[in-house]
């Protein structure tokens, strides 16, 4: 969804004669009420409003008492609801789908579904399925993976539960949504190819999962806006695919009133084009009344079918039962990168150096929309030291991530300060200087003074928002020359008074010094090191911010017995790799971060993740290096250039070697794969037979991924190898297990771009299997007919 300050630039197109779209099945009591509607409550369904009795949510429509349709309310929630009260931060949608495992995913949905109805939401404006095309996207924390296989299973599994409780998911952002930068002003070209076999998976499986709406994206594709893109939403999803749903726009992203014709059925979150506009448009015979009527019957269909037109009850929340789920799937979606001379879990009673200021002050989730407001959230060194018994353990934070209050003195012109270190801004906002003393890395934040408030903060042209919708502080780490800097600050909703902290370079290397000197003192150093994922911005860089590497460089030197936590939504550097004992990649681990945290590091319980996406070795070596036309784009314009090699399919095309590859996760024992047998199941596709031995001494999971390889007979571009099927299994030490893999008649067919429908890849085909993509030890064949 998009905030207040990113609104997109709308215009009017013309009015289209299109073809009329595939009618919805409607009930005859939907019938009914229908053709009751003025056209003025029919228009009330086509566009949001202000509620005028808001509980923090994103969308409202007001309904039509007199008939009996009830208010509805729509909420964020990708990683839990995001509305004023407090509700269940679960892990990062990208973290879910590191489970690989489908049965969390309904768990997680589930979760959300029944927190969303006992807080009176009706419509989940989520999950996020587009793929994971870039490492530096913003929002790659709310997405699943960067294979459409992953997210077609991940997004089916939570769309199911979160519509089992009685609430409606909202699928999003259709489509080649895949990038904060330019997000509402670029135009995504791409094959025809591409777009289906990479982008479109997860949606068609979020509408074959029996998704009740989709919501489209604020970028163009291929010339045309999304939410007025008939390709995408009139062809390819009401007609192909059969989508009975309703479509909704992004916030502010409708572009035309002919956008209802060409697939849109609800422009969010007011009327700009579907209100006024759409009624002169339909008295003057310009938009026929049959498209009004299909659009609110698609939206009243769905309300029909989830119960709100008959006043369903709704559940009351099950805190104990949430908190269970969100430890599970934060255990279980952890992956473990390194684990040198087993240092992980920790044994013996050594003393503990617990560093970095997420060990403190949890990082729960990203930023954004995707951004809810926890029941609550222990911090992990409080956790750690509550597990680690007798045990010494020290804190040491390494870096801070407030700072101190900016003095009046230090901007030009002086800001109004008061003893609270708060500043008072004149006006609509306050444009000035900030003068660094020094050359280095500072880190600038900003902070609101009330809940309702939201806040903004640029400094040199790169900025932050902070505040309301549980944003919390926001920090801007940069680094800044010596002198004058402009410096802006936005109150965008609430009082005028804020709070602006900065950490200096010189307080930053005392931090530095003071944890190096407590992890010499201790048997094993944990650091705790985050980024700043948020919707509206894509990362600057694959580092971690400004201080972190050296930080946990500086640790490393004091003590060999390093591990690192990593707090981050997607792929990053790590120079430091080689100095450290253990690297545990808990993403944004929700509210129950600090106990699942804990229990991996003693081995209570065992990381059960594998990485969704690739993590390249260089920023030099990613599918979109060295080429901006690919990303960010060039002239309002994005070239997927790269077609079909997208993630681990690039890195195979072009034999670059990863980080670590797609698939690829440790835990705290080891298996041994054998015995690949493959046989055709009479419906076009195949099983895959394997065995799996656990060879270790603790019980453990392994996601045994089975590949598939191009066919002879294809002339269109292939991938060298592409994810076919795959399975979690727990083994206890020396189990073995026969598995069998289901790949669907699905992974053998390819986009043909001449007949423009989907064909079958037949010939003799390779298939490989192993623990990642990277790691293929069984090989077989099958003729594909």
């Amino acid at each position: 969804m998009k905030q207040t300050t990113l609104r997109a630039v709308v215009a009017l197109g013309a009015i289209a004669a299109l073809l009329p779209v595939a009618q919805p099945v409607s009930s005859g009591r939907v019938a009914s009420l229908v053709r009751q509607l003025t056209l003025d409550e029919k228009l009330s369904f086509l566009h949001g409003i202000g509620d005028p009795r808001s509980l923090g949510q994103s969308g409202y429509l007001p309904g039509v008492p007199r008939l009996g349709i009830p208010e509805v309310r729509m909420a964020d929630g990708a990683a839990g609801i995001r509305v004023s009260a407090t509700a269940t931060a679960l892990p990062a949608p990208v973290m879910l789908a590191s489970t690989f495992d489908q049965t969390l995913a309904k768990r997680h949905g589930a979760v959300i579904g029944r927190d969303g109805r006992a807080l009176k939401m009706d419509v989940l404006l989520g999950p996020t399925v587009g793929v994971i095309r870039q490492p530096y996207g913003g929002r790659n924390f709310e997405s699943y993976s960067e294979d459409p296989l992953v997210s077609a299973n991940t997004v089916a599994g939570h769309v199911q539960g979160v519509q089992s409780q009685g609430m409606i998911a909202t699928v999003k952002h259709y489509a080649e949504n895949n990038q904060e930068a330019n997000r509402d002003g670029i135009d995504v070209t791409v094959g025809e190819q591409a777009l289906h076999e990479i982008e479109l998976p997860g949606f068609k499986a979020a509408v074959d999962a029996g998704a009740g709406s989709v919501m489209c994206a604020y970028n163009q594709v291929n010339g045309e806006p999304a939410c007025g893109n008939s390709t995408l939403l009139r062809t390819i999803l009401k007609e192909q695919w059969g989508f009975r749903g309703w479509v909704m726009s992004d916030w502010d992203a409708t572009h035309s009133t002919d956008s209802l014709v060409k697939g849109l059925d609800m422009e969010m979150p007011e009327g700009v084009f579907l209100a006024d506009k759409l009624k002169a448009a339909v008295l003057n015979g310009a938009v026929p009344m049959s498209a009004v009527d299909a659009a609110v019957t698609r939206i009243l269909t769905q309300f029909d079918g989830f119960g709100l037109l008959d006043g369903k009850p709704r559940p009351t929340r099950d805190r104990a039962g949430a908190a269970r789920v969100a430890q599970r799937v934060a255990e279980q979606g952890a992956v473990l990168l390194k684990n040198r001379a087993n240092t992980l879990p920790l044994r013996g009673d050594g003393s503990i150096a617990v560093i970095g200021p997420t060990a403190k002050t949890p990082k729960v989730s990203g930023g954004g929309s995707g951004k809810g407001n926890p029941d609550h959230a222990n911090a992990p060194v409080d956790t750690i030291r509550a597990r680690a018994g007798g045990r010494t353990v020290t804190y040491a934070p390494g870096g801070d991530l407030f700072g101190t209050p900016i003095p009046a003195s230090a901007v030009n012109p002086p800001l109004n300060s008061a003893d609270d270190g708060t500043v008072t801004v004149p006006g609509q906002y306050y444009a000035g200087a900030l003068t660094a003393p020094v050359d280095g890395d500072y880190r600038i934040s900003i902070g609101a003074t009330a809940p309702d408030q939201l806040v903004q903060l640029i400094v040199d042209d790169r900025n932050v928002i902070a505040g309301a919708y549980g944003l919390g502080d926001g920090e801007l780490p940069t680094h800044l020359t010596k002198g004058p800097h402009k410096i802006v600050v936005i109150p965008i909703t609430g009082p005028h008074k804020v709070r602006l902290g900065l950490v200096t370079p010189a307080e930053t290397r005392q931090l530095i010094r003071s944890a190096a000197a407590a992890a010499k003192r201790a048997t094993t150093a944990v650091v705790f090191v985050y980024d700043d994922e948020s919707e509206g911005l894509d990362r600057p860089s694959l580092s971690l911010a400004t201080y972190q590497d050296e930080l946990v460089s500086e640790v490393a030197k004091a003590n060999p017995r390093t591990v690192v936590v990593l707090n981050t939504g997607s792929s990053v550097a790590m120079p430091w790799l080689g100095q450290v004992k253990s690297v545990l990649d808990m993403y944004y681990p929700g509210q129950q971060g600090g106990e699942a945290t804990a229990a991996l590091l003693f081995g209570d319980a065992a990381p059960g993740g594998r990485l969704t996406q690739t993590f390249p070795l260089s920023e030099k070596q990613t599918p979109v290096a060295g080429d901006p036309r690919r990303y960010p784009g060039v002239g309002k314009r994005v070239d997927y250039g790269e077609g079909i090699e997208v993630g681990y399919r690039w890195y195979d095309a072009h034999g670059v070697k990863p980080l670590f590859p797609f698939g690829f996760g440790l835990t705290y024992t080891s298996f041994a794969y054998g015995g690949l047998a493959v046989v055709p199941d009479g419906r076009g596709g195949a099983d895959a037979w394997l065995t799996v031995r656990n060879t270790g001494s603790r019980t453990g999971d392994a996601v045994p991924q089975v590949y598939l390889g191009p066919s002879p007979r294809v002339t269109e571009p292939q991938a060298v190898r592409s994810l076919a099927g795959y399975q979690k299994v727990t083994l206890r030490p020396g189990e073995l297990r026969r598995l069998r893999i289901h790949l669907d008649a699905a992974r053998f067919r390819y986009w043909d771009t001449t007949s423009h429908s989907w064909a079958v890849g037949a010939g003799v085909r390779d298939i490989f299997a192993g623990p990642s993509s990277a790691d293929l030890p069984l090989h077989g064949r099958l003729n594909v007919r």
